[in-house]
């Protein structure tokens, strides 16, 4: 650890291990790295319930970012911003000096920025001869670049928990109307069976919904209402499978009473271009599933996206996700854009999609819009990820020998 990077807090303010193991994190920083400040910024606040802050906290985050000159955070230069309270106060709305001092608190407390205090406490900065800083003291903004990956697996993650945590929930909905339904038409239309116990069951459940409920509280409410619905229609089931055969004596003893080889009941098909013909349906196009491709046939066509892997490297498809990932915040994809990709083509085929957007960054505009395009024509079965691939091991001289 080089003790030139480690920094203790002024006054009162006590100095813990975290705080010492947080400063260690942001000195082992890559060379050379650096991220936009606003993806990084929405990454935060997509995370914000799994980093632990308030909103009035991320506004404060805001306004500390509003000091830094470049949109681009990097480790080339000095992060370190050192507005007054009063300064921060205007930028974040008006805020209270007293909530201020507390949200500051909780943004050094979730990780997210460094406190380099000067002997007195003062935020200043100290110039060299040429106006360059040669040295500051204030607030510093280099956990948001060592922290930038993490920060938007979480945003990914916690798109993807609410994703599911929606989808849970119109599930039990549905399910819950179901089994209402159900159990209402079995007792007005006087069904034989214990219909008033199944309804204290459905009660039972509907009681042990939260005000609140968790991903954990859906996804088992769910089993057991799915569960009450397939018994619910396994009575019913049974019950029309007996009236049935009930209907097919009683249709058969017609039958029989009324055999007659003269009848003129027998008619032809009718045509379809007859008038009065029902028009025939047209077949709805079915949304088929993206076909796979080696990943090696994917790293060759998209180099690039090799660079932000773990440790710069990827070598597996999990290690190619993450990196894509990475690559979704950089390019200003919005978490919900790459979910609904990974929803319509799959995780893998998402990964892979967003390597050839990297791949062709200087020819999309809108790298956002496009991947959602991408993802309505897959819904609709009109995408193939191999032309992508194709063309673009052709523009790094590729010989394709072999037609996908």
């Amino acid at each position: 650890m080089q003790t030139g990077t480690v920094t203790t807090p002024f006054g009162r303010r006590p100095m813990t291990l975290a705080l010492l193991k947080r400063q260690a994190l942001t000195a082992e920083m890559k060379e050379g790295k650096s991220a936009d400040k606003w993806a990084v910024f929405r990454d935060a606040c997509e995370a914000r319930t799994l980093l632990g802050v308030q909103d009035r906290a991320l506004a404060v985050l805001d306004a500390l970012l509003s000091f830094y000159p470049d949109n681009t955070l990097s480790q080339e230069r000095t992060m370190i911003v050192f507005p007054s309270n009063a300064q921060l106060s205007v930028r974040a709305h008006g805020i209270t000096g007293t909530t201020l001092r507390r949200h500051l608190a909780a943004l050094v407390e979730a990780g997210l920025i460094n406190r380099k205090d000067s002997a007195n406490g003062k935020r200043y900065a100290r110039k060299d001869g040429t106006g360059g800083i040669e040295d500051a003291y204030g607030f510093d903004l280099s956990p948001l670049l060592a922290r930038a990956e993490e920060l938007a697996l979480m945003a990914q993650q916690v798109t993807a928990d609410r994703a599911r945590f929606r989808r849970l929930k119109e599930t039990l909905s549905v399910c819950r109307r179901d089994v209402r339904k159900l159990i209402s038409a079995a007792m007005e239309e006087g069904a034989p069976g214990d219909w008033g116990v199944i309804e204290a069951m459905y009660l039972e459940l509907v009681g042990r919904m939260p005000r609140t409920p968790t991903i954990g509280d859906l996804q088992d409410l769910s089993e057991e209402m799915e569960m009450l619905r397939a018994e619910i229609l396994n009575r019913l089931e049974l019950q029309m499978n007996s009236e049935k055969m009930d209907g097919n004596d009683i249709r058969i003893e017609r039958h029989i009473q009324n055999s007659n080889t003269e009848s003129s009941n027998e008619l032809e098909p009718c045509s379809r271009n007859e008038p009065g013909a029902r028009p025939e349906a047209k077949q709805r196009p079915t949304m088929e599933a993206i076909k796979a491709f080696p990943l090696g046939m994917v790293l060759r066509a998209c180099p690039e996206v090799s660079a932000y892997g773990p440790d710069g490297v990827v070598s597996s498809w999990r290690e190619l996700m993450s990196a894509s990932v990475v690559v979704r915040s950089m390019l200003g994809i919005s978490p919900s854009a790459y979910q609904d990709a990974c929803d319509s083509m799959g995780p893998e085929n998402a990964a892979a999609t967003v390597a050839c957007i990297l791949e062709r960054g200087g020819h999309i505009n809108s790298p956002g819009g496009y991947l959602r395009d991408l993802t309505a024509r897959a819904r609709r079965g009109e995408f193939s990820l191999g032309p992508m691939l194709m063309a673009l091991l052709r523009a790094n001289g590729e010989n394709i020998r072999v037609a996908v």
